[in-house]
């Protein structure tokens, strides 16, 4: 799908400093657009949670946060499994540097409207945003040899009792399979999930 540069009338971060244009899909941007939020740029993100992004927090990156990621994607450089790897501790990463800040070190795997926690949880549509904005904040840096942001995907088939879902992905450049990087159905500092895409919408 094509992509365009997400700049028109997004002048200005919730944070109210000047944004920086970031080339996205049309699936990525709605995942901004559609909660009315800023795409995350080289400097910070909105960090979504309460379910479908009713909460919001700003995560302005320090120095020391992205030295932090640096070390833990340096230690995926030898292959694109490896950066998979590394991925999934940059997850657990962020679940440990968000969690004390917004309640979510309170959170449980699967959370949804069901568990009446919103204000410590994630559901599905948060972890896919928050994943998918750090995933292009380690893009944006230069972190990701193997891979780049994919389209985020669905999945979802009452017929046969499989519950709605989405998750963020990750495109292997040179193979071009699509990888999930799925928090959802994980603790709180539990490794999220990574799968081709082609597993992932089988699943439950």
């Amino acid at each position: 799908m094509r992509a365009f540069v997400w700049t028109a009338a997004f002048t200005v971060l919730l944070s109210g400093r000047p944004a920086v244009a970031v080339e996205l899909s049309a699936p990525v941007a709605a995942l901004y657009s559609t909660v009315s939020i800023y795409p995350p740029s080289a400097k910070s993100m909105t960090v979504c949670y309460g379910f479908v992004c009713r909460r919001r927090e700003i995560l302005d990156f320090t120095p020391a946060d992205r030295s932090a990621l640096t070390q833990i994607l340096a230690a995926g450089k030898s292959s694109a499994a490896a950066e998979r790897t590394a991925v999934q501790k940059a997850v657990v990463w962020f679940d440990r540097r968000m969690g004390p800040v917004i309640g979510t070190n309170k959170r449980v795997a699967k959370a949804d409207f069901r568990y009446f926690d919103d204000k410590h949880n994630y559901d599905c549509w948060d972890t896919t945003r928050n994943t998918t904005s750090l995933l292009l904040v380690l893009q944006e840096w230069g972190l990701l040899k193997y891979h780049a942001v994919g389209d985020p995907h669905y999945r979802g088939n009452t017929l046969v009792l499989q519950t709605p879902h989405n998750t963020a992905v990750l495109v292997e450049r040179a193979s071009r399979v699509e990888w999930v990087v799925d928090m959802w159905p994980r603790g709180y500092l539990e490794l999220p999930d990574v799968m081709p895409v082609e597993k992932w919408v089988k699943e439950d």
